[in-house]
């Protein structure tokens, strides 16, 4: 999967197109809202070759209702996992790795 189909995913579980790729700071979004960056990736060798890799995205979920349901699509994500919660001025961010 490249990024912009990525992008597009992000869009679809959001419900709005309100889904940024490493926005500047000028940037003013709207919420609820989905940020993503590049955040690593996962190699695999096997006889001194490289036979796979996943692409690894920090997704953040933003959103001032404490019981939205975004956090949990972007969770049901195949290759996703939940990293940490924390709470800046009453707008909730959940963390998750995404590997594509």
């Amino acid at each position: 999967m490249t990024r912009l189909e990525f992008h597009s995913v992000l869009v679809g579980l959001l419900g709005a197109p309100d889904v940024y790729f490493q926005p500047p700071s000028s940037i003013r979004m709207k919420y609820p809202c989905i940020v993503y960056s590049r955040d690593g990736r996962d190699e695999r060798f096997a006889d001194d070759s490289l036979y796979n890799k996943k692409q690894r995205y920090s997704v953040t979920v933003i959103d001032s209702n404490p019981d939205s349901l975004i956090p949990e699509k972007v969770g049901d994500l195949s290759m996703s996992s939940f990293s940490k919660h924390f709470v800046v001025e009453n707008l909730n961010h959940n963390i998750y790795s995404v590997y594509i």
